[in-house]
């Protein structure tokens, strides 16, 4: 809004009254003010506003823009003719003049004095088939302060054009000679060239036509301001078509409004490439008998999460007869095309629709539609249709036949899995029989005559259940003997490889067979450890399995304790001493012949010998057996009259020897046989007496 008017503006800040010149006017620094003076470098304007007990007033400023004196109460250039030219002076003296006015600058007499025009201008529209012009109207605002102009369109809202402040305020140029336009230009009814456009004044605010009038201005009636025809166009109302008398077109809409039908389907696409079972829900809007198709996602289907497969349409049933020239494929399908289009009648529960090309199978539908068609159509069968399917017959898995390469539980992990793990190992057990192994001694069942003689050790590991064989290596038999079987787990006959069956500790006996990949063995003999072991885990082990080996161990035992317990220790070590003195004076023999005699007459391979063969070897081998003290050490190692000496006794003679000969090389042979051969008799008897053991391939353990 802009103000009434004020009080009569004095003389600029800038005119000296009374010199009869008029220096250039100071204006302050605002936008619109031309006029630069290159030599002044401060613009500041003084303060003549100021507060007083409380009140506001305003003071005349001592100082003029820029700090340049101001010189107060001078005499204009007329009030100094005047005195030139004045009068004789009266009876009572010169005629008293009112004091001059007080000074106010213009800027702060016209500050916040606006005046204020409408106007328009026409714009022309050469893109437009509806509109050839546009009228905009807008305010055009005049600052008296520092004769600034700018002009403001209104906004109007999604009117598509860039609206609101189309002129900063500035002074406005009026011609090519530099001149501005001042107040004294603007009236109504008047055109008014600003930057190429014409705008037309028509009318203005009261205080500007006051102001006008004042300054002695002729105001010019106002005019209309004309409005944009395509605006009025618009707004006048359109004439609807008389419809003639019938069926309001609007009844099925208000009637079914936000009633929607809801079936429940199955969309097959198996015939494409990568096809499935879409589920699928088909909505049928009665206000308007359009159709609308989602698709129903799981978690993790593999599917884009975009549920709408058809939008909401009217889907054509039966189509009209086509032109054959005109293209199949359109954007729109018009009524004139179609000749059907489909209805709530062309959906029920196990019928199959087909909709764009696509085929859906109804199953079910919501309660709201049963009442529907019950109310409607009279149905009353609603049984949904059983789409679920049938799981498929799990394939058995065929495990092919073991290849013979690795145990079979490693050749199994090839056919679970595409990258096979080795099969897990019980670290408990490992832990609690680390180092455990039984020991057997078993001889090859074969048809070859060579192989009946030979003999074998069978270690089993209790840690792992695994099984090694082992061939102590005999000279000029023609097999190099060594290691026969590498440790592996061993299975029994009959078992598959799906169901591996492996051999156990419980599973050997004395007498029982062995088979190992194809060879059979048979189990002759066990070390002591074994007889121990099972002993102490009776109660993890069948009892036939621990009687056979209490069994096989028995005879050997009462052999030990009859031999050691006919004469006591002290004795015994007297004599021994004896016996070495008398043999020192013999002649020494061939521990190697005097070893392979022994087992040249222990045909059996039993461990005994009887007292004639014994002394008959003896004899050969010129040991002097008739001897008191060697006849009564015979006798005390003697289990009977048959059975004097095991023939182990020479295998441990030729271990011994060669230990001692071995520690002592400068011992003359004489005395090294006769004194190991006496040492050898009382040790092997005493160790009988504590293990029980007789077997002669006991002390081939400990060779190897």
């Amino acid at each position: 809004m802009s103000s009434g008017p004020g009080p009569e503006p004095g003389p600029g800040p800038g005119i000296r009254p009374g010199t009869g010149t008029e220096p250039p006017i100071d204006l302050p620094f605002l936008p619109g003010c031309g006029i630069k003076d290159p030599t002044r470098t401060s613009f500041h304007r003084s303060q003549t506003l100021d507060f007083k007990n409380g009140y506001a007033f305003s003071r005349l400023p001592r100082e003029g823009v820029g700090g340049e004196t101001l010189f107060a109460n001078q005499l204009s250039q007329d009030e100094l003719d005047d005195l030139c030219t004045k009068g004789s002076t009266l009876t009572y003296g010169q005629v008293k003049r009112p004091a001059p006015s007080r000074f106010t600058p213009a800027f702060v007499a016209y500050d916040k004095k606006v005046l204020k025009f409408d106007a328009y201008f026409m714009e022309e529209v050469p893109i437009s088939a509806d509109e050839h012009y546009r009228i905009r109207q807008v305010g055009l605002y005049y600052y008296l302060e520092d004769d600034s102009m700018c002009i403001i369109e209104p906004k109007v809202k999604n009117s598509g054009l860039l609206q609101g402040k189309l002129m900063k305020r500035h002074r406005v140029p009026k011609n090519e000679h530099g001149d501005y336009y001042h107040w004294k230009d603007l009236n109504l009814g008047i055109d008014l060239p600003i930057y190429g456009r014409t705008y037309r004044l028509v009318n203005c605010d009261s205080f500007t036509k006051v102001f006008l009038e004042s300054q002695g201005i002729l105001v010019n009636p106002p005019e209309e301001l004309v409005s944009d025809p395509y605006i009025e166009q618009r707004r006048t109302p359109v004439q609807k078509p008389i419809v003639p008398t019938g069926p309001d077109p609007f009844r099925q809409f208000l009637t079914y409004d936000t009633k929607v039908l809801r079936f429940y389907a199955i969309w097959d696409d198996t015939n494409c490439a990568f096809g499935d079972h879409h589920p699928c829900i088909i909505h049928y809007f009665l206000a308007d008998d359009t159709v609308e198709v989602r698709e129903v996602h799981k978690k993790n289907d593999g599917r884009d999460p975009f549920p709408v497969l058809m939008r909401r349409q009217r889907l054509p049933k039966i189509f009209g007869d086509k032109n054959k020239n005109f293209p199949s494929c359109v954007l729109e399908i018009t009524d004139h095309e179609v000749q059907e289009w489909y209805s709530p009648k062309d959906f029920a529960i196990g019928k199959t629709v087909t909709l764009l090309g696509r085929t859906f199978l109804i199953y079910d539908c919501d309660k709201f539609t049963q009442d529907f068609y019950r109310e409607k159509y009279g149905i009353t069968d609603f049984q949904p249709v059983d789409v679920n399917k049938k799981p498929l017959e799990k394939a058995p898995q065929v495990i092919p036949p073991y290849n013979g390469f690795g145990i079979p539980e490693d050749s199994l992990q090839n056919c679970l899995s595409l990258f096979p793990k080795p099969p897990r190992k019980d670290i408990i057990k490992m832990l609690e029989n680390n180092l455990k192994v039984l020991r057997y001694q078993v001889a090859l069942e074969s048809p070859v005559p060579e192989d009946k003689n030979r003999r074998f050790i069978l270690s089993y590991f209790l840690s792992d259940d695994t099984i090694s064989i082992y061939e102590p290596p005999v000279k000029n038999s023609g097999i190099p003997g060594g290691k026969y079987l590498k440790r592996t787990k061993v299975t029994k006959p009959g078992s598959t490889p799906e169901n591996p069956i492996y051999y156990e500790a419980s599973d050997f006996t004395i007498g029982s067979t062995i088979e190992v990949f194809g060879h059979r063995f048979i189990i002759t003999d066990a070390d002591e450890y074994v007889l121990n072991y099972l002993e102490r885990n009776a109660e993890s082990f069948p009892a036939a399995t621990v009687q056979s080996i209490r069994d096989h161990f028995l005879p050997r035992k009462v052999v030990v304790e009859t031999a050691s317990s006919g004469i006591p220790k002290k004795d015994l070590d007297d004599l021994i001493v004896e016996v070495q003195k008398e043999l020192k004076l013999q002649a020494p023999f061939n521990t190697k012949q005097f070893h392979e005699a022994f087992h040249h007459f222990d045909r059996e391979g039993s461990g005994f010998l009887d007292k004639a063969r014994f002394l008959n070897i003896c004899d050969r081998f010129n040991v002097p057996t008739s001897t008191i003290l060697l006849k009564k050490l015979i006798d005390c190692c003697s289990c009977d009259e048959d059975k004097p000496l095991p023939n182990s006794t020479s295998q441990l003679l030729d271990v011994e020897m060669k230990l001692i000969g071995g520690k002592k090389k400068n011992l003359r042979t004489k005395i090294r046989f006769f004194c190991c051969f006496l040492n050898l008799l009382v040790q092997y008897f005493r160790e009988l007496k504590l293990s029980g053991d007789w077997s002669k391939n006991h002390f081939r353990f400990l060779s190897e």
